[in-house]
């Protein structure tokens, strides 16, 4: 296992981190799986033996239930973990039961602590805008939740990127600590983050933690052009996410993901993480588990390499369609490209010049 820099913090934190969404399973995310203490602990050992430092969970999983069932896997190991965990969303019809204000940061981190029994989190992040509260507001709950102790970082989890930058200038123009991460949505299927959030984290030196990198099991290989995907998985069940806008763009790139694992001896799960292990910016890749053999197939990807041809071939099918203003950039003979978003803008290019060299026969 290989560790990277969390943005500008000291925090190393493994390449691979311990997803807990499927802990518990109750109050709506009964579909996502259940996954008890004992087989918890289970997961936990075997992903420490590994070289796995970090634990990713929410106060909305389970409406708790994660919390709780991490709070008792962790008993006895608390201190060789990097532990984040999520605050914001609706948690009842209380109006003042969501959102980043004071009143609910502070109460919910407390409520966290007791649930995960431990006194601090060393991570905490804003599970997603609140378009109501002063972003002031939220940055001092953090920074008097910092002052107690209670955390040691935070970060955001679902923000655009200028939803960051406006919380990164108020932060420094008032004094106060800063987020060090970003959690976000990035798959080979869906790369919009390349677009904003990317460059705006290599740019401003934020880490970046990505939460579902195998599309939530639409790229694991279960999922399959003209096959019935099983109703065991949590895309054969009628689960939500993610979104998906072209269902013949995920199967062209399944199918990529399943004949490089084939190449390589490995599965489309692990050719799916190892590939976005190869991308800019990225600090680390949560996995979530339903059994000890998903888990150990997911750790695995940490040691695949991929060749240089076989990283390109993954990335041209997978690139998406260049958007304005980035287009722009080279239709217009634009020089003195920002280098954050140089390393994005230079695949782009090659689509826009092969449709140019189709255009000229």
């Amino acid at each position: 296992m290989k560790y990277r820099q969390l943005g500008r913090s000291g925090l190393l934190v493994s390449e691979l981190t311990l997803g807990t969404l499927t802990f518990c399973g109750k109050s709506g995310f009964e579909k996502t799986g259940n996954v008890d203490a004992r087989q918890a602990r289970r997961f936990l050992d075997i992903a420490l033996e590994q070289g796995v430092n970090t634990v990713d969970t929410a106060d909305l999983y389970s409406l708790g239930g994660a919390e709780e069932v991490v709070g008792e896997a962790l008993a006895g190991v608390r201190d060789r973990v990097i532990l984040a965990t999520k605050a914001r969303s609706p948690l009842s019809d209380d109006p003042n039961n969501s959102g980043a204000s004071r009143f609910h940061l502070i109460k919910a981190c407390e409520n966290s602590l007791r649930r995960l029994k431990t006194d601090h989190i060393d991570l905490y992040q804003i599970h997603n805008w609140d378009g109501v509260t002063p972003v002031e507001e939220t940055l001092r709950a953090l920074e008097e939740l910092i002052q107690s102790g209670k955390i040691r970082y935070f970060g955001t989890s679902n923000y655009s990127a200028w939803q960051m930058m406006k919380t990164l200038g108020s932060a420094e123009r008032n004094h106060l600590n800063s987020p060090v991460s970003q959690q976000i949505y990035y798959t080979p299927e869906s790369r919009e983050a390349e677009f904003e959030l990317l460059p705006m984290a290599l740019d401003q030196n934020i880490g970046t933690l990505i939460w579902g990198p195998m599309g939530e099991g639409l790229l694991t290989g279960t999922v399959q052009r003209h096959q019935k995907t099983p109703d065991s998985s949590r895309q054969g069940n009628g689960w939500p996410e993610p979104y998906v806008h072209d269902m013949e763009h995920a199967w062209n790139v399944i199918e990529v993901l399943g004949e490089v694992g084939k190449e390589l001896n490995a599965s489309t799960a692990q050719v799916c993480l190892a590939w976005l292990l190869t991308r800019p910016s990225i600090s680390s890749l949560i996995v979530g588990n339903r059994t000890e053999k998903h888990l150990q197939d997911n750790l695995a990807a940490a040691n695949l390499t991929l060749s240089e041809a076989q990283r390109k071939r993954i990335e041209q099918v997978t690139r998406p369609a260049p958007r304005y203003p980035y287009w722009h950039r080279f239709t217009s003979g634009m020089d003195r490209i920002d280098p954050a978003e140089k390393v994005f803008l230079d695949e782009y290019k090659e689509t826009l010049d092969n449709r140019k060299d189709l255009e000229a026969k």
